[in-house]
C-alpha cells in the first residue's frame, strides 16, 4: 500500500504517533494510500525549520541564485510531468484531458511567473526638501514576510497550492503546506522535487492531515507569520478569526455564485462553448465555475436546448481514458452534498432540463463518486440551488428582459469571484462589466488568464488579490528608509 508522508526540513517521515488515514480513488472507491496525520509535534517541527531556514542557507541566499532556483523546480516538475499527471487525476478523479492542459502546466509555470515578476520589480525613490532647509532621500524596500502557512484546496490541488507557493518562495519566505486531506500526493511529490534541486532544507515543507485537526494546529501557530487559503467561505471567516490572534496577515480565496450573462446579440457558438466549459469543466469543482445563468430572453429557448445538447454529448469516465470529459467528484461526502441539493432543486419546483441525479455506473466504476451533468429552469432567484454554492456539475438558467434587470440579478449575491458576458456589442460589454460585483469579468471568454493580473474576490469571496505583482503585497512587507542628507 502506498504511503503519503510529511516532507518536513528535507526529510520524508511519518507522524510521530504512526496514525495514517485513507485515502480513495474516486472513480472507484477503492483505497490507494494511507496518508500521515499531523499533529502537533509534526506542525511544530515544520513551522520551527521553516523559521530557521529565514536565518539559514535559504534567507542568505541572493536573488539571482533564488531565481535560478525557481526555475530548476519548474523545470524538474515539467520532466516529471507523467508522475504529478498520474497522481493528481488519481487523487481528484479528473481526466487527462483537463489536467495535461491545465492543472500540472500550470503548476510548473507559477515558479516561473513569478521568479520573473521578482527580477523585474521597481521600488520607489523620492527628494525631498526638509523645513532646515536640507533634503532627505525615501525610499522603499521589500523584504520577506516570513513563514507562510499555506492551506490549499482539493479542485485544483497542485495548481493553487504552487499559485501561493511559487510566489511564496520567489520572495524569499518559508512555506508550510496543509493540502486537502482527500488530495494529499502531488504535494508530497513535489517535495521530491525539491531534494532533487537542492532546495535549502525548511524553504518547503509539507504537514499532511485533515482540516479540523492539522489545519487548526497550522492557523493557531504563532510562528506562522501571514497565511494563504482557498476554500469555502465558512472556514474562511474561522481562519481569518484564529489569525486576528496576532494580527497576522491573510489572503482569502474563497467560495463563489458566478453569474453568467447571456445577451441576445450573443454569438451563440461561442456562448454555447464557453458556457459548458464554465458549468462542466472538472465535474464543477472550480471556484470560477458558473452555476447561475441568465439568458435575454428572445434566445433562451435555443440557448437551453443547445446547452442542454453540449451536457449531452460529455463523456463521463475515469481519469486515463483519453476520451473522457468528465470525472467523478472527489469524494463520496462531496457526491453526497451535491445530490442533496440536486434533490432539494426539486423539490422547490426546478425543470429539470438534464441530469439531476447519479448515473449508473458498472463494474469497478459502480462505487464511484459520480453525478450526472445537470441543468435547470424555473426557478425564484430565492431557491436554494441559485443563492448556494453547490460546487458540481450544474447551473440553473434564467431568462432576462433588460440590461440594468440582469445586472441587478447577477449582483444579487453574498459572493462576488467571477463573471462572464457574451456580447457582440463593445459598448455593452465594457458597460456590463464595470458593474457586476466580481474580482474578475470575463467577456465572449472563460478561464483565460495572465497571470499577471490581480486576482481575488469581493464580499464573501476573498480578502487580498494575488497575481503578477499584486501578490508582492501579501507574500512582501514593504517599508520607507529616510536618510536626512
Amino acid at each position: 500500500m502506498k504511503k503519503v508522508q510529511h516532507y518536513i526540513n528535507g526529510q520524508f517521515i511519518d507522524s510521530e504517533c504512526g496514525e495514517f488515514f485513507d485515502n480513495f480513488n474516486p472513480a472507484t472507491a477503492e483505497l490507494i494510500a494511507k496518508v500521515a496525520q499531523g499533529r502537533e509535534p509534526e506542525v511544530d517541527a515544520a513551522v520551527a525549520a521553516a523559521k530557521a531556514a529565514l536565518t539559514g542557507e535559504w534567507g542568505q541566499m541572493k536573488l539571482n541564485d533564488r531565481i535560478a532556483l525557481m526555475y530548476e523546480i519548474a523545470n524538474e516538475m515539467d520532466r516529471r510531468f507523467d508522475d504529478f499527471l498520474e497522481a493528481e487525476c488519481l487523487d481528484t478523479g479528473k481526466p487527462y484531458s483537463i489536467a495535461r492542459h491545465i492543472d500540472i502546466p500550470r503548476g510548473a509555470a507559477n515558479f516561473k511567473v513569478f521568479a520573473d515578476t521578482m527580477k523585474s520589480v521597481a521600488d520607489e525613490a523620492y527628494r525631498m526638501d526638509t523645513p532646515d532647509g536640507k533634503i532627505a532621500m525615501n525610499y522603499s524596500m521589500r523584504q520577506p514576510k516570513g513563514v507562510i502557512g499555506v492551506i490549499s484546496p482539493w479542485n485544483l490541488p497542485l495548481l493553487l497550492m504552487t499559485w501561493k507557493v511559487g510566489p511564496a518562495l520567489a520572495c524569499g519566505n518559508t512555506v508550510v503546506v496543509k493540502p486537502s486531506q482527500v488530495t494529499p500526493t502531488t504535494t508530497s511529490l513535489l517535495g521530491e522535487v525539491m531534494t532533487k534541486v537542492g532546495l535549502p532544507k525548511g524553504a518547503y515543507n509539507v504537514v499532511q492531515g485533515r482540516g479540523s485537526i492539522t489545519g487548526n494546529l497550522l492557523t493557531a501557530h504563532q510562528d506562522i507569520d501571514a497565511l494563504t487559503f482557498t476554500g469555502e467561505t465558512k472556514t474562511g471567516e474561522t481562519i481569518m478569526k484564529a489569525c486576528s490572534n496576532g494580527v497576522r496577515d491573510i489572503s482569502l480565496e474563497l467560495g463563489g455564485k458566478n453569474p453568467a450573462i447571456i445577451f441576445e446579440d450573443c454569438d451563440m457558438d461561442k456562448a454555447i462553448f464557453e458556457t459548458a466549459r464554465s458549468v462542466f469543466a472538472n465535474s464543477g469543482q472550480v471556484c470560477l465555475g458558473t452555476e447561475r445563468v441568465y439568458v435575454q430572453r428572445p434566445i433562451f429557448d435555443e440557448f437551453v436546448s443547445r446547452l442542454k445538447d453540449a451536457g449531452q454529448k460529455l463523456k463521463v469516465g475515469v481519469h486515463n481514458d483519453e476520451s473522457v470529459d468528465m470525472g467523478p467528484v472527489v469524494s463520496a461526502a462531496h457526491r453526497d452534498k451535491v445530490l442533496e441539493f440536486y434533490d432539494i432543486a426539486k423539490k422547490e419546483g426546478a425543470n429539470v432540463i438534464l441530469g439531476g441525479g447519479a448515473p449508473k455506473m458498472e463494474g469497478a466504476l459502480k462505487d464511484g463518486f459520480w453525478v450526472e451533468p445537470t441543468i435547470w429552469t424555473g426557478l425564484p432567484e430565492t431557491a436554494t440551488v441559485v443563492k448556494e454554492e453547490v460546487f458540481g456539475p450544474c447551473c440553473h438558467i434564467a431568462p432576462f428582459d433588460t440590461e440594468e434587470e440582469v445586472i441587478k440579478m447577477a449582483n444579487d449575491t453574498k459572493y462576488g469571484l467571477a463573471s462572464t458576458v457574451f456580447t457582440e456589442n463593445l459598448d455593452k460589454a465594457h458597460r456590463v462589466a464595470s458593474k457586476i460585483d466580481s474580482g474578475i469579468v470575463w467577456v465572449n471568454s472563460w478561464f483565460l488568464r495572465d497571470l499577471r493580473t490581480p486576482f481575488g474576490g469581493m464580499k464573501g469571496s476573498g480578502i487580498g488579490r494575488e497575481g503578477g505583482h499584486h501578490s508582492l503585497e501579501f507574500y512582501t512587507e514593504l517599508k520607507n528608509i529616510c536618510i536626512k542628507m
